[in-house]
């Protein structure tokens, strides 16, 4: 009996999303990555969340089997991405004019 994709690829029937965003700097970047990097999802199984930072710019990729929790987990980190963004905007130093 063969196995089906499922069988072979458990990761095929998955959903996807990915998210970039960009930064002013690599710092800013790696400061968004340490401050949104702790938080995992409460739920066990059925998602995955991958944050990785190129250069300047922060990447998410998620994996989930449904769309109730890939979009519940979307929905959380651009809550949260949002407070990191804003905190580092107050505590920027002052850009040079």
């Amino acid at each position: 009996m063969a196995a089906t994709d499922r069988e072979m690829n458990p990761e095929s029937e998955k959903l996807q999303f990915r998210l970039d965003v960009p930064f002013p700097s690599p710092g800013d970047a790696a400061i968004a990555l340490g401050s949104l990097s702790p938080d995992r999802e409460p739920r066990k199984g059925g998602i995955d969340k991958q944050l990785t930072v190129t250069d300047r710019t922060l990447t998410v990729r998620w994996s989930a089997d449904e769309a109730r929790i890939l979009r519940v987990s979307v929905d959380s980190f651009l809550d949260n991405l949002s407070l990191v963004l804003e905190t580092m905007q107050m505590f920027a130093p002052p850009a040079s004019q």
